[in-house]
């Protein structure tokens, strides 16, 4: 049975993480801090739940499998489920780190490599991150650098705002700081190779483990000038204003500012997610009409077909 499937996430509580996403989204939680929020996941290390319908109380992933047509042609293409998308708090600064592409991950990782993109929700005033470096860099300059604990000094820092939009390809050094909280749309890889974390001790009381040699491999060192800015221009549709944030061989995403309603049709050859970052909307298709607020999320199987929504909200919606 096809219908529209609300998502409740894999909750992730690490040493940097804050309140944010217990205080403003409705996850029911122990955690203390809970660092990310895996909204829509099919990942091993932590999958989204099904919360409505036929497939109630079943992990995402289980259903896609036992029913890939769900995924659409594209989607089922992937050994696995290939999106992932995140709410990511950050009270403290994410370490430097950088992702493999497919070729390396899958050689040394057996999972695919991360492309990612940052939508950022909110930001402190100063809060910045960091984006690929101010120029070209050789192996040995940046094992210097990492050795000596001087790498930022070579890297791009950002400062951000709410609205800003990053996209992070493979290779990209970068790293999330204090003061920011974002929804993360990526590949479904976990592969993170620590550059550089600042000395911290982890919850173990010992350094968190580095990755130096790998990252010097997969590391882009070629000088970058990043850009918070959308790859596409606000796109007005009756009630929805849609604006591409951005779009590559992994994944297309859109920010939809609705103020009314609209309706949509489901694309036939991939499933679809929604997320709801601020606001209250109604989403209805067939018999099912889900109520949605922020951090609500929503799987949209291929071939749905006709969906309404109706209200006043921001949301973020991502496809293949």
């Amino acid at each position: 049975m096809s219908y529209p499937m609300l998502l409740s996430p894999a909750l992730k509580e690490i040493l940097w993480g804050g309140t944010k996403l217990k205080e403003n989204f409705p996850f029911k939680t122990d955690l203390t801090r809970v660092a990310e929020a895996w909204v829509l996941s099919g990942h091993k290390q932590g999958s989204s739940r099904i919360e409505n319908g036929e497939y109630a109380g079943q992990e995402l992933p289980a259903v896609t499998v036992a029913h890939p047509a769900l995924l659409g042609e594209k989607g089922a293409a992937y050994d696995e489920f290939p999106l992932l998308i995140k709410l990511i708090d950050a009270a403290g600064d994410l370490s430097i780190q950088v992702h493999p592409d497919d070729t390396y991950a899958l050689e040394h990782e057996g999972e695919y490599g991360k492309t990612e993109m940052w939508y950022i929700m909110d930001a402190d005033p100063g809060a910045f991150l960091y984006m690929g470096f101010k120029q070209d860099i050789t192996k040995d300059q940046l094992r210097k650098r990492i050795d000596e604990g001087s790498l930022c000094e070579v890297l791009n820092r950002v400062e951000c705002k709410a609205g800003d939009v990053f996209f992070i390809p493979s290779g990209t050094v970068h790293a999330i700081n204090k003061g920011i909280l974002l929804c993360e749309i990526q590949q479904s890889s976990n592969t993170t190779y620590r550059v550089f974390d600042y000395h911290r001790l982890g919850p173990d009381g010992k350094p968190r483990a580095l990755h130096v040699e790998k990252a010097v491999d997969v590391a882009d060192r070629q000088k970058l000038i990043p850009t918070g800015r959308p790859q596409g221009q606000p796109v007005k549709e009756n009630g929805l204003t849609s604006t591409l944030l951005a779009g590559c061989e992994y994944f297309e995403s859109y920010h939809w500012a609705l103020d009314g309603s609209i309706k949509k049709t489901a694309r036939a050859d991939s499933f679809g997610g929604i997320v709801l970052l601020s606001g209250k909307a109604v989403l209805t298709a067939g018999d099912t009409a889900l109520e949605l607020a922020a951090g609500s999320t929503v799987f949209l199987p291929a071939g749905l077909g006709d969906y309404t929504l109706s209200g006043k909200a921001e949301m973020i919606y991502s496809t293949l």
